[in-house]
């Protein structure tokens, strides 16, 4: 489970320290047992985020069974997707 609280502490420190590898590691230091992973917003269809950021998004993750898979309820949410929003170019 994660709670409302935690995704927007998660939204903040990602807005600070910024989006990478190392972010995502920090964060499973604080969180340990929390999955997380980051790729980009493209990567992801069909699913509205959890939590909309300046330059990223944060998608749930449904880790109880053996496949990872995305979901919209906190309550049986065990990792976060930190996603990548590009800006587009016209």
């Amino acid at each position: 489970m994660i709670t409302q609280r935690q995704l927007a502490d998660i939204a903040r420190l990602t807005a600070d320290r910024g989006l990478d590898h190392t972010t995502a590691s920090h964060l499973r230091q604080v969180y340990p047992g929390t999955y997380f992973t980051y790729c980009l917003d493209d990567d992801i269809n069909d699913m509205e985020p959890a939590l909309e950021g300046t330059g990223f998004n944060l998608y749930l993750v449904d880790g109880r069974q053996h496949c990872l898979r995305l979901t919209s309820d906190l309550q049986v949410a065990t990792g976060i997707v930190l996603a990548a929003v590009l800006e587009e170019s016209n």
